[in-house]
């Protein structure tokens, strides 16, 4: 009988840390990106200066207020994200949360292996994204978790060793989805939309959904061929990255007006990397659509069918990350390739 290509992985699955810790000298093929794909001559622009957005302004005086949403709209057009500084998460939090998740990675490989997911759930530990068979793949290992609404929270799939994981990965979720609605009324503001504007369209208070990924990036020994993640916009609405950075994704809802920023992941041969993200997204049900205060005869809809969520991102879950291909195939902007 064929299998559904969401319910089962094409390959064995090779957690990237037993790889790593075989002491190998040489990558499998798999993992090798084509000449084009790999991170040589990447560098750093010690003259780069990225957006540095400070909440404190938020409710400061109105004067303030309104030059922190200029920098909002300012950063979303021209950056796709920004660095946020005095945003009230407790350090604390980020603390406890770093150190149950490192603790987590570092268990025996049969510990982990017990929350191995599936592509039909895709909630749990993981190694690669795409079901495609004969995909090349990242450096990489993760674990998912679905947070928000409640009610689409499986505690089963959620660490109980180490013993402080729930606890911590709770206390974080809800200090970040907090964090998240003010972003998301500074951005509707930003837009000219009403302040709720985002937030609504998002499902309301009872609807955001948010999930989290915390990724693993072992050490490499040939690092210069591969990635940890391959390039790709995030497919929802805003991620708050932990490691001080901010990726924002409101694409579609803003008629294009702000980016949706292609992004890759870098690794290491000398040291491991650990980063967590955690996703804001609509309501996976709620069709998204461009905002009608931004659509006008100078500014026609990008997007012409409006999509859900749950719909956009079976792309990435099929086909793993692909550049900006999944938000370009349902722009109206594209034009239709030669007749087969």
């Amino acid at each position: 009988m064929a299998s559904n290509n969401l319910l089962d992985w094409p390959e064995p699955i090779v957690p990237v840390q037993t790889l790593s810790n075989s002491g190998t000298s040489s990558l499998p093929q798999q993992y090798i990106k084509p000449p084009s794909e790999r991170p040589s001559g990447v560098t750093n622009d010690p003259n780069l200066s990225i957006p540095v957005i400070d909440l404190a302004s938020f409710s400061n005086t109105p004067e303030h207020h309104q030059e922190m949403l200029k920098a909002i709209a300012s950063a979303c057009k021209n950056w796709g994200f920004f660095q946020l500084v005095n945003h009230d998460v407790d350090t604390e939090a980020v603390r406890r949360m770093r150190s149950a998740w490192r603790e987590f990675f570092d268990l025996p490989m049969e510990e982990k292996k017990v929350h191995a997911n599936l592509p039909v759930t895709y909630e749990g530990y993981g190694s690669r994204l795409g079901v495609e068979k004969g995909a090349i793949l990242d450096w990489s290992d993760y674990y998912f978790l679905n947070l928000f609404p409640s009610d689409i929270r499986n505690l089963d799939k959620w660490p109980k060793i180490p013993t402080d994981l729930r606890e911590a990965t709770e206390k974080y979720a809800c200090q970040l989805i907090s964090l998240c609605q003010v972003l998301l009324k500074a951005m509707s503001s930003s837009l000219g939309l009403e302040e709720d504007y985002l937030h609504n369209a998002f499902g309301g208070s009872d609807g955001i959904s948010a999930t989290m990924r915390v990724n693993y990036y072992p050490r490499c020994p040939q690092p210069e061929l591969i990635l940890g993640l391959s390039s790709h916009s995030d497919p929802g609405g805003i991620t708050l990255l932990l490691t001080d950075d901010n990726v924002e994704g409101t694409q579609i809802l803003s008629n294009g007006r702000y980016r949706s920023v292609e992004h890759r992941a870098l690794v290491n041969s000398d040291k491991e990397r650990f980063t967590i993200a955690f996703f804001c997204n609509p309501r996976g049900d709620l069709p998204v659509a461009p905002a009608s205060e931004l659509v006008g005869p100078g500014s026609p809809a990008l997007y012409q069918e409006p999509v859900t969520f749950s719909d956009y991102r079976k792309y990435i879950r099929t086909k793993g990350p692909s550049g900006k291909t999944q938000v370009q195939s349902i722009s109206s902007t594209m034009q239709p390739g030669p007749a087969a």
